[in-house]
C-alpha cells in the first residue's frame, strides 16, 4: 500500500515592512536665541530637581552609614561588657541569661532604640522592649462630634499580618546566623511591626567561642526619610517656582509676540491696512524680532505695489484717454466734412491714433506681465555674447517696417571680452532689454546712421566678482540734461524728429530698467561728446553680475 504524497500548499506572507518614519530633526538650534532661551529653563528645572535629589541621596546615605557606625560601637561596648561579666565555665565557656539581662536592663537603651541578646543556638535571653516594659502605643483621635462616624483602630488584615511578621522574624534569624559566624552583621530591615529599622547583630565571643548575638535596632529610618523628604520640599519648590517663571517668561516673549503679530496680520486683511508696524517686537535680536521685520518688509513692499498699481493704472487711463479722445473727435468731425482731402486726413489721423493704441495696449500688457513671467522663468546661466549675436543677426535680417533696408547698421564689438561670458539671468527679458535698447537706439539715429552694441568686463572691487557692461551709442541728438533719469519713467516720450506719432508708447526703457534691476543689475543713459564736449550721441550701459564657473560648469562653446 503506497502512502498519497502529501504537498504543502505554498503561503506567501504579507509584507511586514515598516513604514519610512520622518523623524524630527533633533540638532542643537545653534542660531536660534528662543530655542536656547526653551531648552536653558527646561533644563534648569530639571537640573535643581536632579541636583536636590543627588545631595539628599548623598545625605540619606550619609546619615545611614552613621547610623550603623554608631550602633556597630554601640554594639561592640555591649558585647565586651557582656562577655567580661557574664560568662562562666572554663574550658567551655558559656553564656549566663540572667546575668546577661541583668546588664542589659542596668544599660541605658534610647527610646528609639531595641536591644535584643541570643544565644548560639538563635533562641532569645533579653529584649530591651520587655526589661523596660514598654508597649507600643498610639494617640487617639479627638472627641467624636454629633454626626460623625464611630472611631474605630485600624485592624490588619488576618492574611497579611502574619506574613509581614513571619518575613520579618526569617530576616532577622538570617542575621543572627550570619552574626554567628563571627563577624558583625549590619543593614537595613523590616522590623515585626513593618518599620524599617537599621539593625547590627555583633556576635558574643570568648577568644574564639561565639557564646551569643546582641542585635541592635534603630527605628528612626522613617524619621531620616520623612526629614530627607521635607529637605527635598524646597528643591521641589524652586523647581516649580523656576518653571513657572520660565512659563511667564516663554508666554511674555513669544506667545503675547505672536498673538500681536497675528492680530496686526488681521487688520490688514480685515481693515485694509497697508503696512503692519511692530518696533517693540522688530527691535528684538532674535526669530520673532527677524519675523517681525519680515513681515514689515513684506507689507511695505505690498503696500509700495499698492501704490505702483495704482499710479500705472492711473497712467494708462491717462495715456488711453489721449488718442481716444482725439478719435472721438475725427469721428464727430468726419460727418460734417465733405472735402475729399480734409477727410483723407481724419482718416490718416484716425489710423495713427489706432496705431498708437495698438503699441499702447501692447507694450501695457507686456508691462503688466513682466513681473509674473520673471517669477515663471527661473534663472539659468547662458552665454551673453551669443545672446548679443543673435538679436543683432535678427536686426540684419528683419528690418523694422518703414525703414529703408541698410538704412541703420547695427554693428558688435566684444574685442574687450574675446571669450564666451556668462550671467545667470532669464534670457527672454534679458533679451528683450537689448531689443527695446536697439530699437530705442535706431529710432533717434540718421537714415545712414549706425548702432554699435558693445560688450565688455569689469573686475569687482568692493564684491571681488567680474562684471559684464553692454554699451549701446546711437549718433543721434542726445538726452537733455535734466531728462537722463526721467526717460526711465512709465509713459515717457520723447517723438524722434520726423518721426511718425504714436510709435513709441514710452514703456520700453521703464520696462528694461525694471528687468535689468530684477537681475542684480544696472542701466543708465548717458551722453556722448566729442573732443570739444559737443553731444555727438547718447549711450545705455547695462550693468550685469558675471555668473561664476559653478553655475555654467566652466563650459565653453
Amino acid at each position: 500500500m503506497s502512502w498519497p504524497k502529501l504537498v504543502w500548499p505554498k503561503l506567501a506572507w504579507p509584507n511586514l515592512a515598516w513604514p519610512n518614519l520622518a523623524w524630527p530633526n533633533l540638532a542643537w538650534p545653534r542660531g536660534s536665541r528662543l530655542g536656547r532661551l526653551i531648552i536653558g529653563l527646561n533644563v534648569l528645572a530639571l537640573a535643581i530637581l536632579l541636583g536636590g535629589a543627588l545631595v539628599l541621596n548623598e545625605l540619606r546615605s550619609g546619615l545611614i552609614k552613621a547610623r550603623i557606625d554608631s550602633l556597630t560601637t554601640q554594639g561592640e561596648l555591649i558585647a565586651n561588657v557582656i562577655d567580661l561579666a557574664a560568662t562562666v565555665g572554663d574550658p567551655e565557656p558559656r553564656l549566663e541569661a540572667d546575668r546577661a539581662s541583668d546588664i542589659l536592663q542596668g544599660l541605658f537603651i534610647p527610646r528609639s532604640q531595641r536591644a535584643r541578646l541570643f544565644d548560639a543556638r538563635g533562641n532569645q535571653l533579653a529584649d530591651s522592649y520587655v526589661v523596660a516594659d514598654r508597649v507600643e502605643s498610639q494617640a487617639l483621635p479627638p472627641a467624636r462630634k454629633p454626626g460623625q462616624p464611630e472611631f474605630r483602630l485600624p485592624t490588619h488584615d488576618a492574611d497579611t499580618k502574619p506574613k509581614a511578621v513571619a518575613e520579618a522574624r526569617a530576616a532577622l534569624i538570617a542575621e543572627i546566623s550570619r552574626a554567628s559566624e563571627g563577624g558583625p552583621v549590619a543593614g537595613m530591615r523590616r522590623a515585626e511591626n513593618g518599620e524599617r529599622v537599621v539593625s547590627v547583630s555583633i556576635p558574643i565571643q570568648h577568644v574564639r567561642a561565639v557564646l551569643g548575638v546582641l542585635t541592635l535596632e534603630a527605628g528612626d529610618v522613617d524619621e531620616i526619610i520623612a526629614g530627607e523628604r521635607k529637605a527635598l520640599l524646597p528643591f521641589a519648590l524652586i523647581a516649580v517656582f523656576t518653571t513657572l517663571i520660565s512659563s511667564f517668561l516663554l508666554n511674555r516673549l513669544i506667545a503675547q509676540p505672536v498673538l500681536r503679530m497675528a492680530r496686526a496680520a488681521d487688520r490688514v486683511r480685515l481693515d485694509g491696512a497697508r503696512a503692519i508696524t511692530l518696533p517693540e517686537i522688530s527691535g528684538r535680536k532674535d526669530e520673532l524680532g527677524d519675523l517681525s521685520r519680515a513681515l514689515e518688509e513684506m507689507t511695505d513692499s505690498m503696500s509700495e505695489r499698492m501704490d505702483a498699481i495704482e499710479r500705472f493704472a492711473a497712467d494708462v487711463a491717462h495715456e488711453i484717454k489721449n488718442p481716444l479722445t482725439s478719435i472721438r473727435s475725427a469721428i464727430e468731425t468726419l460727418d460734417l466734412v465733405s472735402d475729399p482731402a480734409a477727410r483723407a486726413r481724419l482718416l490718416g489721423i484716425l489710423q495713427q491714433d489706432v496705431t498708437r493704441l495698438d503699441r499702447l495696449v501692447t507694450d501695457i500688457s507686456n508691462a503688466s506681465r513682466l513681473d509674473a513671467e520673471l517669477s515663471r522663468e527661473a534663472p539659468k546661466a547662458f552665454a551673453l555674447n551669443l545672446l548679443l549675436l543673435e538679436v543683432i543677426h535678427l536686426y540684419e535680417a528683419q528690418l523694422r517696417p518703414g525703414d529703408a533696408p541698410g538704412s541703420v547698421r547695427v554693428t558688435f564689438d566684444d574685442k574687450a571680452a574675446p571669450q564666451l561670458v556668462w550671467v545667470m539671468a532669464r534670457e527672454t527679458p534679458i533679451g528683450q532689454v537689448f531689443r527695446n535698447l536697439i530699437d530705442n537706439a535706431r529710432s533717434f539715429s540718421a537714415a545712414d546712421g549706425e548702432v554699435r552694441v558693445a560688450l565688455a568686463r569689469e573686475h569687482g572691487l568692493r564684491d571681488h566678482h567680474n562684471r559684464l557692461i553692454v554699451t549701446v551709442d546711437d549718433d543721434g541728438p542726445g538726452i537733455p540734461p535734466d531728462n537722463l533719469e526721467t526717460i526711465f519713467e512709465r509713459f515717457y516720450t520723447s517723438r524722434p524728429k520726423g518721426r511718425a506719432f504714436g510709435g513709441n508708447s514710452g514703456l520700453g526703457l521703464s520696462i528694461a530698467r525694471q528687468i535689468v534691476e530684477a537681475h542684480g543689475g544696472q542701466m543708465i543713459a548717458q551722453n556722448r561728446k566729442d573732443g570739444d564736449g559737443r553731444v555727438v550721441g547718447a549711450r545705455f550701459r547695462v550693468d550685469l553680475p558675471e555668473a561664476g564657473a559653478s553655475h555654467h560648469g566652466g563650459q565653453r562653446e
